[in-house]
């Protein structure tokens, strides 16, 4: 990893918004299978930056349940590492670093991963940053420990987004993807629902009724601009952009019942795509952006149907259970997430699209609202549970599952952001 200064651009987003707001809670449970074994040395003379970098990386690793994170204490001399007594302490795999605060303000992020079975160097990091971005150079390092032992890309240098409620007032919101750095976007007196990432990071589309009605907002998050794209008569809802990022899919209910349109991020070139008889909503192009995803009850009841992004015939992708909506597709292509109705309960259930097999991943019951991390590898989803609405992530395996709280008001709605470029 070389470039921290590929996010920057995105996270001046923290910068421009209102101030921060409580965090969230995280609770862990459950692990990966064949966890790797990495020791996390303290970083020598953290105690200068804002943020200890070593504990939000530790805390990283341990979240994702891909590694079991052995404590290495302090190492102050990084430069001269005996390999073989960490091996012979379990550990595969060595994260240590320093921090030194530099003239200018900006504090210098220095960090390296060491193989101690070939007992060499894996990979490295230096760079300076001001002290607003800390934070996030210890999630661009966790990023790279993730990439480098699993072969898969990290998210925890992703953002998310979510809508809190407290009584009558309704927040969207943007966090870090571990609840920190809570940043406000919209306040409003009326229901906030449906946010949704553009592909760039920049922009959240979401429904307010701060019209009294359900209206599609693009929302530019640098520069606070909105821009109205759907508001015809009656409802307009669920927008989901295209990969391209230069379209929306909405559900329209203009012409009577609802139904699929896409529609220009201006708001031009309003066109509709789906045509039956019954209801269909919740529209999700799929990663390539040649089909749309969506919900529909023209078999009688709600089920979750594929179409070409052009419109035209749709075929049947759910087929066990009755009642199956919310469709979110991973980032390959290869897997949806939905959220099913069994035996009364609401949950949610992945279905690998080539062989049709299918998992329920959740094991509470009112589950709604999912969304896919970047890398397909996690699923954050809102859930209720002791009366109060929060979030929940667990791996597309289901072995490892989190829960995020708040001290205060419901948080639902959660849609999760891309990778920064």
């Amino acid at each position: 990893m070389k470039k921290l200064t590929l996010l920057y651009a995105g996270l001046t987003i923290a910068a421009t918004m209102g101030g921060a707001q409580a965090q969230m809670r995280i609770e862990i449970s459950g692990v990966g299978s064949n966890q790797i074994p990495v020791a996390v040395a303290g970083f020598a003379n953290e105690g200068v930056s804002p943020q200890k970098i070593s504990e939000i990386i530790k805390a990283d690793l341990e979240r994702s349940g891909a590694f079991k994170v052995i404590d290495a204490g302090v190492i102050s001399d990084v430069n001269n590492i005996d390999y073989s007594a960490w091996k012979s302490k379990g550990a595969d795999a060595l994260v240590v670093g320093t921090v030194d605060a530099l003239a200018d303000g900006r504090y210098d992020v220095r960090y390296k991963l060491l193989d101690t079975v070939k007992q060499a160097k894996i990979s490295n990091l230096d760079k300076a940053v001001t002290a607003q971005f800390t934070r996030l150079s210890a999630h661009l390092i966790a990023d790279d420990v993730y990439f480098k032992l699993t072969g898969i890309r990290g998210a925890f240098a992703t953002r998310i987004s979510y809508v809190k409620q407290e009584g009558r007032n309704y927040q969207l919101l943007v966090a870090d993807a571990d609840g920190e750095g809570e940043q406000l976007a919209l306040r409003s007196n009326e229901p906030i629902i449906s946010p949704s990432w553009s592909p760039d990071g920049t922009k959240v589309a979401y429904v307010s009724f701060e019209q009294k009605k359900p209206v599609v907002y693009v929302q530019n998050l640098v520069t606070r601009a909105r821009t109205v794209v759907a508001n015809e008569k009656g409802s307009n809802s669920a927008p989901s952009w295209s990969p391209a990022g230069n379209k929306l899919a909405v559900a329209l209910s203009k012409d009577g019942h609802t139904q699929v349109y896409t529609v220009n991020t201006d708001g031009s070139g309003l066109r509709r795509v789906s045509n039956s008889n019954g209801i269909d909503t919740e529209p999700q192009f799929s990663a390539d952006g040649q089909s749309i995803y969506f919900t529909s009850d023209r078999s009688g009841g709600p089920q979750i149907y594929r179409m070409s992004a052009d419109g035209g015939e749709a075929k049947r992708v759910t087929f066990s259970g009755t009642y199956n909506t919310s469709p979110r597709i991973s980032s390959d292509g290869k897997t949806l997430a939905y959220i099913s109705r069994r035996d009364g309960n609401f949950q949610l259930y992945v279905l690998d699209l080539a062989s049709g097999q299918e998992q329920r991943l959740s094991d509470t019951t009112s589950d709604e609202s999912p969304s896919f991390a970047p890398n397909g590898k996690y699923i954050m989803y809102a859930t209720q549970a002791g009366g109060r609405k929060s979030l929940a992530v667990v791996s597309v395996d289901g072995r490892v599952k989190q829960r995020l709280t708040t001290q205060a008001g419901n948080i639902k709605e959660p849609t999760w952001g891309p990778f920064m470029q």
